[in-house]
């Protein structure tokens, strides 16, 4: 972390968890935050579902909802971006507060409900996106939406023409029965449509599905299944917990999904459930309290081709990014590994 860094985040810690993470926002669009270029090489370039690479480092969804900061985080280091979730009508999300810092546990919660300004305006942001830069989208589903499952398939419709990816959240606690769209009817069904929709784009992009961490050892079998015979292109692993066990921070009884150092374990668990049940055959991007290179290179060792991370920015900033880039090739060099996907599942 630079010197500039800390000050920046003593600052912003001095102000609620939401306000400072909009303030941050604009930080990047006014060019006052850290921008460092992408670091790659030949051991860190990979490919991921026919997407080409930079690095195998990537920002979670979540941090820039609404597609407002896409040139300067561009720019960080990064070897891919996600944005939103978004969905087919603006949406205000929870009633506030509804986002948590957990210092004590190096943690988040969040109880957003998929705020944001909706497919139309994200679409026309997304427009002007820079090129040079892997960016996805996070496809969600109205609050009081009538067909939950056919709202992913209108934001792929709408938006899937800017993007390189885009990924099927189904997983988000933080609206009312959307997780069990996991199960295994609703979930074939639902992805059916988004693949369809798919098909008729004039440039298919692939498609992952993103899961959460709580599930059982049947229910993530049962993901594997359905995910090998939709066609879909990868799998995320995984959004937020509900889980609390461990923490001491006074606002771990919040309501939401807790994010940051606490869900590395049990998400790092289920990637490898998932890559062990899918026999590797599907690439997973692996997410859950990434906040070191150790981090990162325990969950490609489990079976991740790419990993995201969002939390442990609030705690290290954006030259984390780098670090982590230059200290996972590190890694790499010194287990005699020549590429990313050398590396992949050999933990297990």
């Amino acid at each position: 972390m630079t010197p500039l860094e800390r000050i920046g985040l003593n600052v912003l810690h001095r102000f609620d968890p939401e306000t400072a993470h909009g303030l941050a926002l604009r930080a990047l669009q006014f060019g006052l935050a850290p921008t460092t270029g992408t670091l790659t090489s030949n051991r860190l370039r990979t490919q991921i579902a026919g997407l080409t690479l930079p690095n195998p480092i990537g920002l979670a969804a979540g941090f820039d909802k609404n597609a407002i900061a896409l040139r300067p985080l561009s720019r960080a280091g990064f070897g891919f971006l996600e944005v939103g979730a978004a969905t087919p009508r603006p949406q205000a999300g929870n009633a506030k507060p509804r986002l948590f810092r957990l210092s004590e546990d190096q943690a988040v919660i969040n109880r957003f409900g998929f705020n944001n300004d909706g497919m139309t305006r994200i679409a026309t942001r997304l427009q002007e996106r820079p090129r040079d830069t892997i960016i996805g989208l996070n496809l969600g589903a109205n609050k009081d939406s009538d067909n939950r499952a056919a709202d992913f398939a209108t934001v792929l419709a709408t938006c899937g023409p800017h993007v390189d990816f885009a990924t099927v959240n189904v997983s988000s606690p933080n609206t009312e029965k959307l997780r069990d769209l996991q199960g295994k009817a609703a979930l074939s069904a639902l992805l059916a449509g988004v693949m369809e929709t798919r098909s008729t784009l004039a440039h298919p992009v692939p498609i992952f599905l993103k899961i959460a961490p709580d599930l059982t050892e049947a229910e993530i079998a049962d993901v594997a299944d359905v995910a090998l015979a939709s066609g879909i292109d990868g799998l995320v692993a995984t959004n937020t917990t509900l889980d609390r066990e461990g923490l001491t921070s006074p606002h771990k009884g919040e309501t939401g999904g807790l994010s940051g150092m606490p869900l590395f374990e049990k998400s790092t668990r289920v990637l490898a459930q998932l890559y062990q049940a899918t026999n590797g055959a599907l690439p997973i991007i692996g997410v859950g309290g990434i906040a070191s290179a150790e981090d990162a290179y325990a969950k490609i060792r489990a079976g991740a081709s790419a990993v995201q991370l969002y939390s442990a920015l609030t705690y290290q900033g954006l030259s984390l990014i780098s670090e982590i880039a230059k200290e996972l090739e590190g890694h790499l060099k010194r287990d005699g590994f020549a590429s990313v996907a050398d590396a992949v599942g050999s933990g297990l």
